[in-house]
């Protein structure tokens, strides 16, 4: 997969690993709608360019698709599957932190 170019102020473009919108909605399999609301919703930042084109982390397109799975099978709203989501990742990162606190003992 490859990443989008940026171009800086030399104009010499700059390997990036974020994903263009277009990319980010072939990655996902979403509606563009869907994509909309998450942004507006605030759980989604995505990055901007000069040209206010939306720039996607990698990590992002998992997240969402795990949101769009939890939607679909529990057919729940977006906001309620982004609660979900991010009490999930809570917890992977709670389990986290207490596997490590156990190596040091």
């Amino acid at each position: 997969m490859t990443g989008v170019t940026i171009v800086y102020g030399s104009g010499l473009p700059a390997k990036s690993s974020l994903i263009a919108w277009a990319q980010f909605l072939e990655l996902t399999g979403l509606h563009p709608s869907f994509v909309g609301e998450l942004i507006e919703l605030g759980w989604l930042a995505p990055q901007r360019t000069e040209g206010s084109a939306y720039l996607f982390r990698q990590r992002d397109v998992y997240r969402v698709k795990k949101l769009s799975r939890l939607c679909a099978d529990l057919e729940i709203n977006p906001v309620g599957g982004s609660i979900i989501v991010d009490l999930l990742e809570r917890i992977e990162g709670l389990e986290k932190r207490v596997r490590d606190l156990e190596r040091l003992v």
